[in-house]
């Protein structure tokens, strides 16, 4: 009965963190279309002279575009150095670890 009980639980960790990682990749991939949206409304703006003098539209310029480009590298980088670095295996992995550890520490 321990024994099912353990691997139920493992189970659901292992879906849980599939879930936060399928939920990461989304935000950024979101993020990353808003950007996207962004530099062409900028390049229209600043190149073209398109006429957005309209709340938030007016107040993108240079600096706010590289401080964006910036954010989105960065969350980009964490996002996918950590999947390669840390990815599926070292979580199962560290899963298994917690949860013998959890197992051992009952019995103590």
């Amino acid at each position: 009965m321990e024994q099912n009980f353990n691997e139920i639980s493992s189970k659901d960790i292992e879906l849980e963190l599939a879930r936060n990682r399928v939920q990461r990749i989304k935000k950024f991939y979101t993020h990353l279309f808003i950007y996207v949206i962004g530099v062409i409304i900028y390049i229209a703006k600043t190149y073209f002279g398109a006429p957005f003098n309209f709340w938030p539209i007016k107040y993108i310029n240079c600096f706010f575009m590289w401080a964006w480009t910036f954010i989105i590298a960065v969350q980009g980088l964490r996002l996918f150095f950590r999947e390669k670095v840390f990815g599926t295996k070292w979580e199962q992995k560290k899963v298994q670890e917690f949860l013998n550890n959890d197992k051992q520490n009952k019995w103590e």
